[in-house]
């Protein structure tokens, strides 16, 4: 969002739908059962969504590193309670967008519509990506997707939370990645 230029007098107009915060390893930002009334910008750090199913197993859905988006769609625009988690990694400086503010910013500046758009749209695409790998790759193409589309979490994301992410137990991530290495 830093690429988005505007005067910053306009931006008191709109700044009650903004917010800057750090955020410390571990905090949450948004818990299972409440509702969410934000998205998320990651400027610093790495956060991650994930639920918990009936049995206690925790399921990673996306990792949000630098200048990615994370949020709870339903949550945010339909005002229902989250079936997420949202919580940080590590230190992490984060945006709170609220809802709103998106469409104001687009309305101001027009010629914000464009970095905005294709922005959202990256954040849909790799979801929809995720998906169809989800649904259809092996645990190595899982896992070399996962090396291609977070190039600089292997070292910053712990390996169980990996495998969490790729549906596999860490046992799997560890021969898995004894097998690459040879």
């Amino acid at each position: 969002m830093d690429n988005l230029k505007m005067p910053l007098e306009d931006l008191g107009i709109i700044s009650d739908r903004i917010s800057y915060r750090t955020v410390e390893k571990n905090e949450f930002i948004v818990s299972a059962g409440s509702i969410s009334g934000c998205t998320y910008f990651v400027e610093k750090g790495v956060l991650r969504m994930y639920s918990i199913s009936e049995s206690g197993k925790e399921h990673i859905i996306q990792f949000a590193p630098e200048l990615w988006l994370i949020a709870d769609r339903r949550s945010t625009y339909l005002h229902e309670p989250s079936a997420f988690y949202i919580q940080a990694i590590e230190d992490s400086e984060v945006v709170f967008i609220q809802k709103g503010f998106i469409e104001d910013i687009i309305r101001m500046y027009p010629d914000t519509a464009e970095k905005i758009t294709l922005l959202l749209q990256r954040h849909i695409m790799l979801m929809q990506h995720r998906v169809n790998m989800l649904l259809s790759a092996t645990a190595e193409e899982l896992y070399l997707d996962f090396l291609e589309t977070y190039p600089h979490l292997l070292n910053r994301v712990p390996l169980y939370m990996i495998a969490s992410f790729l549906g596999i137990t860490p046992e799997s991530l560890s021969r898995l990645r004894s097998e690459l290495n040879r």
